[in-house]
């Protein structure tokens, strides 16, 4: 064997290792960016739990499958930034059984305390989930 092919063979095992490592490191980045907050607590709004997610430079939040969703005229997803002030964001019901599970936050939301289910119609409070440190 030349010594120019075990030259080349080397390096071709050092890029391909650079490169699997590169994208091990990607994906576990990308797993960092997800967070999952307490369990609903509240009057009507008390199972499942919500995910906090990037894509691109937007958030997305996600109910958990195991969600129910209140049975009131107007649920809303609200949520509530760590300095306390409230965004009134998508209803959560939509036409039939039909339900908002994924929304993506406004950009003008700095960051998310905690996601509230709200019901527009009574002005009350059916739940919150809080997240353990706020989330951008």
């Amino acid at each position: 064997m030349s010594i120019t092919r075990v030259i080349n063979t080397r390096l071709f095992r050092a890029g391909s290792l650079a490169l699997s490592l590169a994208f091990v490191l990607a994906a576990a980045s990308f797993a960092n960016d997800q967070h999952t907050s307490a369990k609903f607590e509240g009057a009507k709004a008390n199972t499942g739990t919500v995910t906090h997610s990037k894509q691109g430079n937007m958030s997305v939040l996600t109910l958990s499958s195991d969600f129910v969703v209140p049975d009131t005229p107007a649920p809303h997803w609200q949520v509530v930034d760590s300095k306390g002030n409230t965004y009134l964001l998508q209803r959560l019901k939509i036409k039939g059984d039909k339900y908002n599970q994924t929304i993506t936050v406004p950009p003008y939301v700095r960051d998310i305390a905690k996601v509230q289910i709200w019901c527009a119609f009574a002005e009350t409070l059916l739940g919150e989930a809080k997240f353990a440190t706020p989330v951008k």
